[in-house]
């Protein structure tokens, strides 16, 4: 019950506490501001380095960071098997053992034999080997993700990775979009996101993944239009599917509403079906035989005359027009203003300046789409570093856990029981199954049971408590400081969040220390001071950023 106190006096704080004093920020509150927007959060000592360093500097290094060294990420990750792994390795490793087992299953039942299908399916899984299992590979990407938010030193990079993914969403859980994942993040995403938006652009078009979760591999032309041999290999690809598979419209919308233009973008309906059969024919190869590459099949195609946003394609078109249509909609100012939007959402504010989403805008049309250069460009901004827009955005249930293991100065042993912490809050990695991915504002985080599911977190966290998670929050303190009360508290405050905790949050720490002693007891001793720092990383000082 005092938890759940504790979780609705920080929401109340949260959401009454997204404003900062209206003047500039010095040197110290724009290194706290740089670490907290552009990495995941200061780990003991980064603030001190980036102030002598220069908080310029710093961001310079960032917006750079194939020059950046990451031994010790680089050596961590390498134990990871399936991070190296192709496509066509994944499959034939992790997939088709599961394969097998299903036919395993079904011709015994079709040889009259009374079983039940599913309990035998679960023997036969059971006898899988435990690196053979297909829950690996989701766990490993998920792994490798958290130790690159908590220990590289490449932070721009991987709050990018984070943005981009997001923007470019693909649900593990859609068909075997688990066994894809890894090649689309590492080979797909990773690799492009300081280069041009279209080449991006291009490359999820293009990507297995991406044409499996938006229903793209399966989108042919019209029934009417269909040649007798697109029908028999709709019956190859998907047998169950193969009468009622047509044109689909999913991946037009998508590109169009979520990943260019913007939902008032200016297209019509007639614009997403025009454009779903400029799509026709972009497929995959065979992923259940083991191999998945994209593929444009011209007998899957509608090659007849269509028109899109007032372009028109004559008949007897290929693969090339919807190379075009993704060179267009990569150019078109409503992209330019939707991505300028969103990534001024994330760096600056949840509802962003106007006036700056339009500078960002025509940035990245006048450097034909270079990201490096628009993020640059919101970076650069006077908005960035308004004194009203530090500490004004809520961390995602992501950020958070990041945040808090890189405050302590953890070390990171295991990821997996973090990647549970994130269920629980909400935000599963890889686990958005809307094409909108998740949320960037704080109305999509701040409710009851999230908080408490953070300050459960907190707990666990700060009393060395969290499985995979080794932390000592008493060395984060002077000596002398454990000895008394107040200055623990201000201690572990300055330590976490950089500064001052607000009196209601003084309030609750007080309370909780009185309420563990008797009155004519002194309530203190060191032994608390993981439950302070466990309620300051619960407070809304730490989880604003």
């Amino acid at each position: 019950m005092k938890r759940k106190l504790l979780a609705g006096t920080t929401l109340l704080l949260v959401l009454v506490s997204l404003t900062a004093a209206d003047k500039k920020l010095n040197d110290r509150e724009r290194a706290l501001h740089a670490l907290n927007r552009l990495a995941f959060g200061p780990r003991p000592g980064d603030v001190d380095r980036v102030i002598k360093d220069g908080v310029d500097v710093w961001i310079a290094q960032q917006l750079h960071p194939e020059a950046i060294p990451d031994r010790e990420v680089e050596a961590r990750l390498a134990a990871y098997p399936t991070l190296k792994m192709s496509d066509n390795e994944i499959l034939n490793t992790y997939y088709k053992p599961i394969l097998e087992a299903r036919k395993e299953a079904k011709a015994a039942a079709q040889a009259g034999q009374e079983i039940d299908q599913k309990a035998m399916l679960a023997e036969m899984r059971k006898e899988i080997p435990p690196e053979k299992r297909p829950q690996r590979v989701v766990q490993e990407l998920m792994d490798q993700r958290l130790i690159r938010a908590v220990d590289s030193d490449r932070q721009l990079n991987e709050v990018m990775v984070d943005f981009w993914f997001n923007h470019f969403n693909v649900f593990s859980g859609k068909e075997i979009d688990r066994f894809l994942l890894t090649s689309y993040e590492r080979d797909v995403i990773r690799p492009r996101i300081w280069g041009r938006f279209e080449d991006l652009l291009m490359a999820t078009a293009k990507s297995p993944a991406m044409l499996i979760y938006l229903d793209n591999a399966r989108s042919v032309a019209a029934p009417e239009n269909r040649p007798q041999r697109a029908q028999r290999f709709m019956q190859a690809m998907a047998p169950k599917n193969a009468n009622r598979s047509g044109l689909n419209e999913n991946y037009a919308r998508e590109i169009m509403e979520l990943h260019t233009l913007g939902v008032d973008g200016g297209y019509s309906q007639k614009d997403v079906t025009e454009l779903a059969r400029v799509f026709t024919g972009w497929s995959l190869t065979r992923p259940q035989q083991g191999d998945a590459h994209f593929i444009f099949r011209p007998a899957l195609h509608d090659a007849g005359p269509k028109t899109v946003l007032g372009i028109h394609f004559p008949a007897g078109g290929g693969m090339e027009e919807g190379e075009r249509m993704i060179h267009i909609l990569a150019h078109h100012p409503a992209t330019a203003h939707h991505i300028a939007y969103q990534l001024c959402q994330r760096l600056v504010a949840d509802d962003p300046p106007p006036a700056l989403v339009n500078r960002v805008a025509k940035r990245f049309l006048d450097t034909d789409g270079d990201l490096r250069q628009t993020v640059k460009a919101v970076i650069d901004s006077p908005e960035f570093w308004e004194p009203k827009y530090y500490d004004a955005k809520v961390k995602s249930p992501f950020e958070y856990v990041a945040s808090a293991v890189r405050a302590i100065g953890g070390h990171l042993d295991d990821p997996t029981p973090l990647a549970r912490s994130l269920q629980q809050m909400g935000e599963p990695l890889y686990g958005a199954q809307p094409p909108t991915g998740y949320s960037e504002k704080a109305s999509a985080w701040i409710n009851t049971g999230a908080l408490l599911a953070r300050l459960n977190f907190a707990l666990a966290l700060a009393a060395n408590k969290m499985p995979g998670v080794h932390a000592d929050v008493v060395s984060l303190i002077p000596a002398e400081a454990a000895a008394d009360a107040n200055k623990s508290v201000d201690a572990l405050a300055v330590a976490l969040t950089g500064g001052e905790i607000s009196g209601a949050t003084r309030q609750t720490i007080k309370s909780r220390i009185s309420e563990r002693k008797a009155p004519t007891e002194d309530p203190w001793d060191n032994t608390q001071i993981p439950t302070v720092a466990a309620l300051i990383l619960g407070s809304p000082e730490f989880q604003r950023q």
